[in-house]
């Protein structure tokens, strides 16, 4: 696919709507897509219900990074097996999602970077990762000694990836329709269906369809869906602006980030390219619900956010949007099937300007297209992936926190292990859903 993903895309899956299945996934993104696999390869009847388009949002909206390096602890064992999940489906399509190892390069300018990449050779060291810290000269010729700019060293994982995220969750959403899943896009799930505190099934705009047990992992959607059902939980949203380059000459392989801009080669020969240092924060009712929550993460990211009064309307923490309805009502996620926010054009100026002033010999890069995604946030950021208390059968895996796409295929096994009862495999108390409602001391994880 040459474009990202949009509701102009045509519809590919359109499966009917069965009367009973064992699951529901409610959400077509990277957690929910690979969830359906490993569940249809399980034996389990699956439906996954996506109310606009597979991986319409951020899914396809991301970097297209498929890193270990510098994630938080608790993740990094799930993510080096969601690596090795990677090198699968990739191998099973083809070569579809366009999975290449080039390594991940984080470049230090500060001596506050240069200890934390220090700090995180050693956690790598522990779970047998390979990452190793670069002299200065060493950064200079990772990128073929066209860099300007002198950074004072790096940090460096070889075998980390990179993938196209517009081809690749849709290209394992094939995969799992041919294992058997139910498939079907521009169909949203409007309510639960409980008696007695289980889940007794869905309530979608097309009918109801039975199901014991229902993984909500609709991503920025998903506090606003379970809150109709009085579940909360402190999720916000935060826009991301991503810009293609026109093809260049190779600097390097992977994916590289400093302080202020980060970089992905490209299949079709052009750079992602992305700020590191900000993101947009749309001002709505949940930001005041779940201020006190996020004041910790606030003091150290304050500086790269940029604070707007409101979301646009009908987005899902929007002023206007209802936070409530019937379920025979048109839904919030019928009126918007898929999130566009506006791109920041100063964000992608901004980006233009880095590269080049990082790289003069390849003079301005050429923008072809630039696109925004609301990313799933947590105060921790890290994810809820958990039973939810008191609602027998649900499964909450929300709040990525921009993480979710290289993570995706091994939170997708985790579910399908919590699904079936098997052992997860991976300790998850630091992605239990009653960590914001207990008294715990919240323990922030890597920002980028």
């Amino acid at each position: 696919m040459d474009e990202r993903i949009t509701i102009q895309t045509p519809i590919e899956f359109q499966d009917p709507l069965p009367e009973a299945v064992d699951v529901t996934i409610i959400g077509g993104g990277v957690i929910g897509v690979f969830a359906a696999l490993y569940l249809a390869r399980a034996g389990k009847r699956v439906l996954l219900c996506e109310k606009g388009r597979i991986a319409g949002e951020q899914s396809s909206r991301n970097w297209g990074w498929i890193r270990q390096q510098g994630r938080d602890r608790a993740e990094l064992p799930i993510m080096m097996r969601a690596l090795e999940l990677w090198h699968e489906v990739n191998a099973e399509t083809g070569g579809a999602c366009g999975l290449r190892t080039g390594g991940t390069c984080f470049m230090a300018s500060t001596a506050a970077a240069e200890h934390d990449n220090a700090d995180w050779v050693k956690t790598a060291a522990e779970y047998g990762l390979k990452s190793h810290l670069m002299t200065a000269a060493e950064v200079n010729d990772h990128f073929a000694r066209q860099a300007t700019r002198r950074w004072k060293s790096g940090l460096i994982t070889p075998s980390d990836a990179r993938a196209e995220p517009w081809n690749a969750v849709p290209a394992v959403t094939r995969l799992a329709q041919h294992a058997g899943a139910i498939i079907r896009e521009n169909c949203a799930v409007r309510a639960l269906d409980i008696e007695a505190g289980r889940i007794t099934g869905v309530v979608t705009e097309s009918g109801r369809v039975r199901s014991e047990q229902v993984i909500l992992a609709a991503g920025a959607w998903s506090s606003l869906f379970a809150r109709r059902h009085d579940i909360r939980f402190p999720q916000l949203t935060l826009r991301g602006t991503v810009a293609r380059t026109a093809p260049m000459p190779q600097l390097f392989n992977g994916a590289a980030c400093d302080e202020k801009l980060g970089m992905r080669r490209r299949e079709d020969g052009g750079y992602t390219l992305a700020l590191a240092d900000r993101h947009s924060m749309f001002i709505g009712p949940d930001s005041f619900r779940h201020a006190w929550v996020y004041l910790p993460l606030l003091k150290s990211a304050w500086r790269n956010l940029e604070f707007w009064p409101s979301q646009p309307g009908g987005f899902p923490d929007g002023w206007t949007t209802p936070r409530r309805w019937s379920e025979d009502d048109m839904t919030p996620f019928e009126r918007i099937r898929v999130l566009e926010p506006k791109p920041s054009c100063r964000q992608v100026a901004k980006m233009a300007d880095r590269f080049k002033a990082r790289f003069p010999g390849f003079g301005e890069p050429t923008i072809t297209t630039a696109w925004a995604g609301m990313i799933d946030a947590m105060p921790d950021v890290v994810p809820i992936v958990d039973h939810v208390p008191d609602y027998d059968g649900l499964i909450i895996a929300t709040g990525m926190s921009a993480h979710g796409f290289g993570i995706g295929p091994g939170y997708g096994e985790i579910l399908a292990k919590l699904i079936t009862g098997s052992d997860a495999g991976f300790d998850l108390n630091r992605f239990r859903f009653s960590r914001f409602s207990n008294g715990s001391t919240l323990e922030i994880g890597p920002e980028l």
